[in-house]
């Protein structure tokens, strides 16, 4: 018996210290199947989220990433965030909200509900509002030409919204970024 509750102390040690934990999508997608392989980095990486409703959310990998996103926003004049809500901003998973109500948003109790839940979330992207070029240009200013760029979107996503997004990317020479998928057996 106590071989086997070495085994099970090792194994579980083991699991906890090589165990990557994901992070928390307060918007879920279902991404598309393909049999590419090639990974995407994973540190320093903004990743646009695109709903299958057509609405769009965006994260950065980690706390220090979204402060300098935020920081660099209010440099640039499109931000106003007290000291609480730029506290606030660095720690949310994911963000999509109109550039006039994110301070409203940061202050709320249910972020992940009005992400999910209201018809006016998700960040502009159209050819009368397009503030996800707003939101990619500071996060390329703010953490360099490192900074890796991924598109998530869902499977059931509209091409139109899409080629909105990447239209978006190409305006503001964008043009170097993946699309994640989930990985789906080859047919043999």
């Amino acid at each position: 018996m106590t071989p086997m509750s070495d085994v099970m102390v090792l194994l579980l040690t083991f699991f906890m210290l090589t165990a990557t934990f994901v992070k928390e999508e307060p918007v879920k997608i279902n991404t598309p199947g393909s049999v590419s392989e090639v990974k995407i980095p994973s540190n320093n990486l903004l990743t646009i989220y695109v709903e299958r409703n057509g609405k769009v959310f965006m994260s950065m990998d980690s706390p220090q990433t979204m402060e300098n996103l935020a920081r660099e926003m209010i440099a640039e004049g499109k931000l106003n965030l007290n000291a609480q809500e730029l506290e606030a901003f660095k720690q949310v998973p994911m963000f999509g909200t109109p550039l006039n109500t994110i301070n409203g948003w940061l202050q709320s109790d249910d972020r992940n509900g009005i992400l999910t839940k209201d018809p006016s979330a998700g960040i502009p992207c159209d050819s009368v509002s397009d503030e996800l070029r707003i939101w990619v240009s500071a996060a390329r200013k703010a953490n360099g030409d490192k900074m890796g760029l991924a598109i998530k979107a869902d499977r059931r996503t509209s091409y139109k919204v899409i080629k909105n997004v990447m239209n978006s990317l190409r305006d503001i020479d964008e043009n170097r970024y993946n699309l994640i998928t989930s990985l789906k057996g080859v047919e043999e």
